[in-house]
């Protein structure tokens, strides 16, 4: 089943696929109504108000109490199969599915991810082409791909266009009205404006080919300079758009923030900020370069970093990395970035290495091994896992992020099992 990025619970499955909001029944109507109060009521557990002080410190460095967050992103399906649902329609089905996620994970996962009293609603951005599209050959749902990149050689970046975004206006509040008219009374309806991710190699591999743009950086330097600063301009030019048509929304609270924090800060907006429409120096910005995990730092500095730079300096704070590692980068990124505040180290960062670099100065956003939930599940092998990495990392501002996960092997009780293991090593750690 396919993804979607959604503001505060990161990827879960597209089941609406784009649809816009079909007819609802009215007993349809009075499920969705009676779900909706079940996540208000939790919402308002005095839980939810320590989780948010907890995040807000944690992310303002001023606690080293590591905090806990499970997004089982592609293995939701084995949480709670579309065959599951009652509704008929794919656009309320989406939205079925997603009170029921909220009410399974608030009832069964033992982490600190927040249960707010509204709900975010991503608005729509469409994008365009590049005008040289690379085709994709895939090998199933969830199997690994292979795909053919237009840009065979320098001369075909004349042919290639950025795809600008386009807000979606209309289909926006097309949803959101819907939303508000099933159940806004109980669940107030907030849109929310997703903020581009500044990758940029990302979009070069695909339209180069992930062999050529490491070939390029030794045989045409000048070529892969230009078109990294080709799609740097592009995203630029989104930036503005959104900044300067009012579209952008804060991101400091129960925010999806980069490759899976929590967006809580006093930090953020900026301190002249008074009320409406957010400025990029008022956001979370977050930088990332997956496929430069086996290049040296000084070519991630030079074809990468420094054409995001530019981009980056425009937020308030910066998270940077996802699945890469950075044990031989930390000094790089603590060097150029000036407003760097959360790093991500990867299941294969040297977690003594990451917990030297980066201290109690950044945010180490530690990403567990998901693998060990795939196949055969080992409690204690989890357990001594998890409190090795914590006795080892005690004196940083340490956030256990579990995600990743492609599969639970069919047994969802051992997401359950993992958050619960990882909720007692946590709190074996000294205040």
């Amino acid at each position: 089943m396919p993804m979607c990025l959604h503001p505060t619970a990161g990827f879960i499955p597209d089941i609406s696929r784009g649809a816009m909001p079909g007819p609802l029944a009215g007993p349809e109507r009075e499920a969705l109504r009676g779900m909706a109060r079940r996540v208000r009521e939790m919402s308002e557990d005095p839980r939810q108000a320590e989780r948010r002080r907890l995040w807000l410190l944690h992310n303002d460095l001023a606690t080293r109490r590591p905090m806990l967050l499970v997004f089982p992103e592609d293995s939701w399906t084995e949480v709670i199969g579309e065959d599951t649902l009652a509704l008929r329609d794919p656009f309320w089905r989406q939205w079925e599915w997603h009170l029921r996620h909220i009410l399974w994970r608030g009832e069964r996962l033992a982490d600190d991810f927040v249960v707010d009293p509204e709900l975010a609603v991503p608005r729509l951005l469409r994008r365009g082409g590049w005008g040289m599209e690379p085709r994709y050959r895939r090998g199933g749902e969830k199997g690994s791909y292979v795909w053919d990149a237009p840009v065979k050689d320098p001369t075909d970046l004349e042919k290639v266009r950025y795809p600008r975004i386009a807000p979606d206006d209309e289909a926006t509040e097309r949803i959101a009205a819907a939303l508000q008219d099933a159940f806004g009374d109980i669940l107030p309806i907030r849109v929310s404006c997703p903020v581009p991710v500044v990758c940029l190699v990302g979009e070069a591999t695909m339209l180069r080919g992930l062999q050529k743009v490491m070939e390029d950086m030794y045989d045409e330097p000048g070529f892969l300079h230009r078109l990294m600063d080709m799609i740097a301009r592009g995203l630029s030019s989104d930036l503005d758009l959104l900044e300067s048509g009012g579209y952008l929304t804060l991101n400091n609270g129960c925010h999806y923030t980069d490759s899976g924090g929590i967006g809580y800060t006093r930090d953020l907006p900026g301190p002249d900020f008074v009320s409406g429409p957010a400025r990029l120096r008022d956001l979370w910005g977050h930088g990332v370069a997956q496929e430069l995990a086996g290049v040296s730092p000084a070519q991630h500095e030079e074809f990468v970093l420094e054409h995001q730079l530019p981009l980056l300096e425009r937020f308030g704070l910066v998270a940077y990395g996802c699945c890469e590692p950075y044990t031989r980068k930390f000094d790089m990124l603590k060097r150029r970035v000036r407003n760097l505040r959360r790093v991500s180290v990867s299941p294969w960062c040297d977690v003594d290495a990451a917990a030297e670099a980066l201290g109690d100065r950044y945010v180490f956003s530690w990403k567990p091994n998901p693998a060990m939930l795939a196949d055969t599940f080992h409690p204690d092998q989890v357990r001594s896992y998890i409190r090795g990495t914590l006795e080892r990392t005690r004196r940083c501002v340490v956030e256990v992020v579990l995600k990743d996960t492609f599969t639970l092997g069919g047994d969802p009780r051992r997401l359950e099992e993992w958050a619960r293991i990882a909720r007692e090593e946590i709190e074996r750690v000294p205040a």
